[in-house]
């Protein structure tokens, strides 16, 4: 049963990915992927049980996902030590930034539903 569900990711995935080839958009295959999951599990109106399950032990074991990312960190430090104050700055004002974003949108749809429940 759970063969299915992981199958039913991949498939997602490849779907994104051949999307992505065919149309030449500049969007990663899985973030389309993942957009055509959701719409499906919009349309069919929830998670089912064994999918939920699938994806709890995936999320569980999330970290393992991460090596590959640290081990391009260290393979590539000798450019990283050349370049520390550039990368430090994008990860200090990309961090600023969506914590703007965040909290300014966050704002609006707080208004938004405040206003929404007084019409009502």
């Amino acid at each position: 049963m759970a063969l299915r569900f992981i199958a039913l990711l991949l498939v997602c995935q490849l779907a994104g990915e051949a999307f992505v080839l065919w149309t030449g958009l500049p969007v990663p295959g899985p973030v389309l992927g993942m957009a055509l999951l959701f719409a499906g599990l919009m349309l069919r109106g929830g998670v089912p049980e064994g999918l939920g399950r699938v994806v709890d032990t995936l999320l569980a074991h999330l970290s393992l996902l991460f090596v590959p990312a640290g081990v391009g960190v260290m393979l590539h430090i000798a450019m990283l030590r050349e370049e520390w104050l550039a990368v430090t700055a994008a990860l200090v004002l990309s961090t600023l930034l969506t914590l703007v974003v965040t909290g300014l949108v966050m704002t609006g749809l707080i208004r938004w539903l405040d206003s929404r429940q007084i019409g009502d």
